[in-house]
């Protein structure tokens, strides 16, 4: 048979990963399996512990998704943690909304104020982007200590009839509590996965990799990139009115703290490995183990953790993941495209 009649018998197909896609599958629903029955195996501090670990996968997964795939350099998400807990915390005591309805109702109306906010730190490019989203962040905290309603300056707490209604008991509530944050990063990554396998992970690549050629592609890149930031925006706010719904207790210093929900995002997703999904978890698991072992050194905490960091990027430039993925070839979600080639069966009479 020639090459040409070799190749009208065969048809091409595009897949994600190969046996990677299945072992990652299995080893995706075991863990899932695992934390759901965590309050059969795990106290009260265990599920708090938890609950706080997936606040962070969450975080530094929607950070990875705008710097690392969007190139957007955002040093100032703390403003959507913030913007989410004040919304929670509104639509509860003003509104008498559920806290539970309040979650996803704050990502909405965050993801709204997102495309405003877009259209003037958009106009800003590199560094000038990073530090525009600071100042935003600014602007919304000191905005929020102006509101009485909420509490001002030395913010308040949520009302004890809001946070009975979630359940009769402290531990069903806890319990609640604590399914919500796993159901929410699930989402979370599932979403950026989908997302990123779709023909919009398609035009991120090619703008991460060169967006002058993205552009000369055909490819929107505003619109895109516009996309990408009303998402993060999204789920950042819903991750943020979760983590104080679990505190109980907002202020703004708290709420947009640059140094809780942007720096450690940024160290969690950069010892990681940025652009790569798996990189904000095992980043994580380390911030973690790290923050549980040397917490008690008080500022060499910090110390150690800044030492932590120039370690890794000068050993492994792409993230612990990153250097585990180069050297394995394995991926827990599989996102690189393979073209293969089936053969097609003849067709019977």
């Amino acid at each position: 048979m020639t090459a040409g009649a070799d190749t009208q018998c065969r048809d091409l197909r595009v897949v994600f990963g190969g046996r990677s896609n299945h072992i990652g599958f299995i080893l995706c629903m075991i863990g899932v399996i695992a934390l759901a029955a965590a309050p059969l195996w795990g106290g009260r501090d265990d599920l708090q512990l938890l609950s706080e670990i997936f606040a962070y996968v969450a975080l530094a997964s929607l950070w990875n998704l705008l710097a690392g795939y969007a190139g957007l350099v955002s040093v100032g998400q703390q403003a959507y943690v913030g913007l989410g807990a004040y919304l929670l915390l509104g639509f509860v005591t003003l509104g008498g909304l559920s806290p539970l309805w309040a979650i996803p109702l704050a990502g909405v109306i965050s993801g709204l104020l997102a495309v405003p906010v877009a259209g003037l730190v958009f106009r800003l490019r590199g560094h000038y982007f990073a530090i525009g989203t600071w100042i935003v962040a600014e602007v919304f905290r000191l905005t929020a200590s102006q509101v009485s309603l909420l509490g001002g300056g030395s913010g308040t707490s949520l009302p004890a009839a809001a946070v009975i209604a979630i359940a009769p008991t402290r531990q069903l509530r806890d319990f609640t509590e604590y399914w919500i944050a796993l159901t929410l990063v699930i989402v979370i990554l599932a979403a950026i996965v989908l997302l990123l396998r779709s023909r919009y992970g398609l035009a991120l690549k090619a703008i991460r990799d060169s967006e002058i050629a993205a552009r000369c592609s055909g490819i929107d890149v505003t619109r895109t990139k516009l996309l990408v930031y009303i998402v993060t925006a999204f789920g950042t706010a819903m991750v943020g009115a979760l983590i104080f719904l679990q505190k109980l207790r907002i202020s703004p210093d708290a709420a947009f703290s640059v140094n809780d929900w942007t720096a450690f995002v940024i160290f969690i997703t950069v010892i990681g490995g940025i652009g790569r999904i798996e990189g904000p978890i095992v980043g994580t698991i380390v911030f973690f183990a790290l923050r549980q072992s040397l917490a008690d050194l008080g500022t060499l905490y910090l110390m150690m953790l800044g030492l932590v960091a120039i370690v890794v990027m000068l050993a492994a430039p792409k993230g612990i993941w990153g250097l585990i993925a180069a050297r394995s070839g394995f991926s827990v979600f599989p996102l690189e495209r393979k073209v293969v080639f089936e053969e097609l069966k003849p067709a019977r009479d």
